[in-house]
């Protein structure tokens, strides 16, 4: 069973293959409208905010053999663990722990090339968030080995966050700039990656690349471009002023 925080574009891309392939999938959203939607589509569905926990929290993540977390975090920290760290971290059937995070963390390089090793350097407050977020999450797995995997993902796009798709909205921009490198993912190659990890855990971790927190135990993975291969293989990617896509 999949428990998902954060049921959004990238978890529900994942979600609604694992339920195709016979999967239970639960996860959380911040509104009844939101429920509702998840609910249609198949999704047992429950709301979940900065204030709202979740309403039977134990049981809800007690049958959980995956678990996996889109949520930003917030001025605050990290709303999933600041709620449910404490019942995460005694999960006794967790096999895997995914956290979705961006390639943010490695702040604005003036176009220079990055990768998994390279130093963890946020410029801004919302990269700051995102590495304090990771360091908390890693966190589980150095106190309480709960099978934290860290995935750094690029720009996110997929059906109706496509170029075609400002194409038709009449939104479309064009950049030339020479040497200019996008940075990207499809959300579908981002799902195939991580039910890869998720068949495959790493433990104790075999990192891709590293953090700053390298040596702890710990799997960081970056899915910048294309992810279709698995997350052992190191990848690159440039970094500007742009900021990610959301989840």
């Amino acid at each position: 069973m999949l428990f998902c925080f954060g049921l959004g574009f990238s978890a529900g891309f994942l979600g609604a293959a694992l339920l195709k392939d016979g999967w239970r999938v639960i996860g959380t959203c911040r509104s009844e409208e939101s429920r509702a939607r998840l609910m249609a589509q198949g999704f047992e569905a429950h709301v979940m905010a900065r204030g709202h926990r979740l309403a039977d929290a134990v049981a809800l993540l007690g049958r959980a053999t995956h678990l996996l977390s889109s949520v930003p975090p917030d001025a605050e920290g990290d709303p999933v663990l600041d709620l449910h760290g404490a019942e995460i971290a005694a999960l006794k059937n967790l096999r895997w722990a995914g956290y979705l995070s961006t390639t943010g963390v490695y702040g604005d390089r003036g176009g220079g090339w990055v990768d998994e090793s390279s130093q963890v350097a946020p410029t801004g407050p919302r990269g700051a968030r995102r590495a304090a977020a990771e360091t908390a999450w890693l966190d589980l797995w150095r106190r309480h080995e709960v099978p934290v995997h860290v995935f750094r993902l690029a720009g996110i796009y997929g059906p109706g966050r496509s170029a075609l798709d400002d194409v038709r909205a009449g939104t479309a921009r064009r950049i030339d700039k020479p040497g200019q490198v996008f940075s990207r993912i499809h959300v579908a190659d981002i799902a195939a990656a991580l039910r890869l990890s998720m068949a495959k855990p790493i433990l104790p971790p075999a990192q891709s690349g590293s953090s700053s927190d390298s040596g702890q135990g710990q799997a960081i993975e970056r899915l910048p471009a294309r992810a279709t291969a698995c997350h052992r293989s190191p990848t690159a990617t440039r970094r500007g002023k742009s900021s990610a896509s959301p989840q």
